[in-house]
């Protein structure tokens, strides 16, 4: 199925390992490839079986899931990870971010919330709980917020990629051409000073974008 998302597990409690596995199997899309239940298996193991997305528990032994994480975005950095805790204190959500996560939800999401975030991440797109989002709006202090650097139609652009629509969605629901719009999203990274839309969504996150204007 060239559609299906590879999905690896790691947390050291196998019995959310065996929950996962039997809530993913309820949709073909999804495909777990391997399993882990540490840091340090999640390192050795992500290489081999090339998955798309990652599930990572934060509090493991031997290697946690920050450490992971950062390990992960060097050694296979086309892997998306969502952090997948019952953590959603500060300290936690700003770590996992800083080490590259595209993900963060708590165990208590809903099946709905938790395979939307896995699609929406696997598409290159970051997806974070409600309570990390607003983790993160609190701690964006200094420095301050380039995003009034960012003129009305590039704000509607962001606005795009934050909702996690293509170049092509953009430029249709704006009235653009596709060129015109990856020129806008290009102008965007520049000015937000970030190297891709997963970084510019989750800096528009982290400064409070409003996706309401």
């Amino acid at each position: 199925m060239t559609n299906t998302i590879r999905i690896m597990l790691v947390d050291d409690h196998a019995i959310v390992r065996e929950g996962l596995r039997i809530l993913l199997a309820e949709d073909a899309e999804f495909l777990i490839v391997s399993e882990a239940q540490n840091g340090a298996e999640a390192i050795e193991l992500a290489p081999i079986v090339q998955p798309h997305v990652i599930l990572m528990d934060l509090v493991m032994p031997n290697v946690d899931g920050i450490q992971a994480t950062q390990a992960l975005q060097h050694v296979l950095p086309t892997s998306r990870i969502i952090v997948l805790t019952s953590f959603s204190d500060d300290q936690w959500v700003s770590k996992a971010i800083q080490a590259g996560a595209s993900g963060y939800l708590l165990k208590n999401v809903l099946k709905a919330e938790l395979f939307l975030a896995i699609r929406t991440v696997a598409s290159g797109q970051p997806f974070l709980h409600a309570e990390a989002q607003r983790t993160l709006m609190r701690r964006s202090t200094a420095p301050p917020s380039l995003l009034p650097t960012l003129t009305e139609r590039e704000r509607s652009v962001l606005d795009g990629i934050v909702g996690g629509l293509s170049n092509k969605e953009i430029a249709r629901s704006l009235h653009l051409t596709e060129g015109t719009v990856k020129g806008y999203v290009s102008t965007i990274l520049t000015k937000l000073a970030v190297a891709d839309r997963t970084q510019a969504a989750l800096y528009a996150i982290k400064h409070g974008f409003d996706l309401t204007q």
